[in-house]
């Protein structure tokens, strides 16, 4: 009988929580150690064999070793379709290897399980830009900041960013 992956850890109240304690932080430091805490919750898998994956993938993508990550979020994906963090795993190695509509798609995939994803939505936000997509990219980006306006993608939207919104003609 094939493994079949339990159901993913509900965290849904937490990242809530820590979303509205963002958007009251004083600091970008305060900021990141908050962020920091909603990383742990996406990335806590429901069960050893998928933490072992996604745990694998993260180190390999943070080698730069994309194929390997990649083989290792695809079978996270196919052991557990259910678990949001798989896709936005894979998003996040697609889109270093440029490959952006098969990011945006599993993207699109992560924020359908986890609205409040905020790491998928600015990954979203990123893709778009990078297909071109400049309106689309502001609209998820400014989405993105609506659940945390410390995100370092902020920085698109400021004057001479390349999201910057368009000027009125004279």
């Amino acid at each position: 009988m094939a493994e079949t992956c339990p159901t993913a850890p509900d965290h849904i109240e937490g990242v809530d929580s820590l979303i509205k304690q963002v958007q009251k932080a004083q600091s970008q430091s305060d900021a990141r150690v908050i962020s920091n805490k909603m990383w742990e919750l996406w990335t806590d898998a429901p069960d050893a064999r998928s933490q072992t994956l996604l745990d694998r993938g993260m180190a390999r993508r943070e080698a730069w070793d994309l194929s390997g990550a990649l083989d290792d979020f695809n079978q996270l994906v196919e052991y557990c379709p259910d678990y949001a963090e798989g896709y936005n795993q894979r998003a996040f190695v697609n889109y270093l290897r440029q490959d952006f509509d098969a990011a945006l798609r599993d993207l699109n995939v992560t924020i359908e399980m986890s609205p409040n994803h905020i790491g998928a939505l600015s990954g979203r936000a990123l893709s778009l830009l990078g297909l071109r997509r400049l309106e689309d990219a502001r609209a998820a980006l400014s989405e993105a900041l609506e659940l945390n306006p410390w995100l370092s993608e902020r920085a698109l939207l400021e004057p001479g960013g390349l999201l910057e919104p368009p000027g009125e003609d004279i």
